[in-house]
């Protein structure tokens, strides 16, 4: 893994997070917020949980463990999920930009939220949390429909397709 390719990936995910964002505000604040079965209890708590990782694990690479995730209950309304996500991506975006091959095989060690020392090459955590997001975006998608609601497509390929970055081969 290189500067090139963690900065494709974090481009991908920037995209495919405004993708769901988008697909998220066609919804009423009641289906935003209703209680359903899953892994988070509806649509604005699996989202803050992807907004809450990205944000967790940025601040591991600049040294910092966070105690905690973020609270879905600090988002009365996707506003401001999306308010609070601008800052953690613009923060996320200078971070990867400024990677050097260097740091990205550099060993990090963090604290996660159980209290637990865990070290990984940074280029590792980087690629951990795209994946990690595309996991739950995912099951934004199902809540979406389950809710009669249109979902976004985030597949790699068409990000590739749409923004003319398509790899020949």
């Amino acid at each position: 893994m290189n500067t090139g390719d963690i900065g494709v990936l974090f481009r991908y995910n920037r995209w495919a997070n405004a993708r769901v964002l988008d697909a998220a505000g066609r919804l009423t604040q009641e289906q935003f917020t209703r209680d359903m079965p899953g892994s988070f209890r509806s649509v604005r708590s699996t989202l803050a949980h992807i907004l809450s990782a990205e944000w967790v694990w940025l601040e591991r690479w600049k040294g910092t463990s966070p105690p905690a995730l973020l609270d879905p209950a600090d988002f009365p309304d996707l506003e401001a999920l999306e308010a609070r996500w601008a800052g953690v991506e613009r923060e996320q975006r200078d971070f990867v930009e400024a990677a050097t091959e260097e740091a990205l095989g550099k060993v990090v060690a963090y604290v996660n939220t159980k209290g637990e020392t865990w070290r990984y090459p940074l280029s590792q955590m980087m690629q951990h949390v795209v994946n990690h997001s595309s996991y739950h975006r995912g099951q934004v998608t199902t809540l979406l429909r389950q809710l009669g609601a249109e979902p976004a497509a985030t597949d790699l390929l068409l990000f590739f397709d749409l923004e003319g970055a398509r790899r020949e081969g």
